[in-house]
């Protein structure tokens, strides 16, 4: 959750805490290239922990703070950090998976049955690069809570 709320003085007033977003994103470019059967293994792989790394992540934060369980004062801190690691992790991810996307796009040329292929990695880019965002918006507003807890 990423709010911003403007008080009746003038002052801006950050709120954050588990969101689902880059969650949903997250396991939507998990989906989009596993579905393209991991090919080539060395890049398409660090995409895959990535996103399996971020979704798990994101979802045991989601618990922690479901439960209850954020209520000492190291939680923003380890909030923030977590979401700008999270953030740098999906953005050399993204990069990653555009190079291989821009690969394909040649070879789908001359290969018809690449043409899925390259179509499912253009929509893992989009997705990946928005997961980068809402991780990075998310990082942002956690280290603003976090300066002023």
């Amino acid at each position: 959750l990423i709010c911003v709320i403007l008080s009746p003085e003038g002052h801006i007033k950050s709120c954050s805490g588990p969101d689902f977003g880059p969650q949903v994103i997250g396991g939507l470019v998990w989906i989009l290239v596993a579905s393209t059967r991991v090919v080539p293994d060395n890049p398409l792989g660090w995409v895959m922990f990535v996103s399996i790394f971020c979704f798990v992540g994101t979802t045991l934060w989601l618990l922690i703070f479901a439960c209850g369980g954020n209520q000492s004062s190291f939680w923003p801190g380890l909030d923030a950090g977590f979401h700008f690691v999270a953030a740098v992790f999906y953005l050399s991810a993204s990069v990653v998976l555009a190079y291989i996307t821009i690969v394909y796009k040649t070879a789908s040329i001359v290969d018809i049955t690449l043409l899925k292929t390259y179509r499912l990695d253009i929509s893992a880019v989009v997705m990946s690069h928005v997961a980068t965002l809402l991780y990075f918006l998310h990082a942002i507003f956690s280290a603003i809570r976090w300066k002023r807890a």
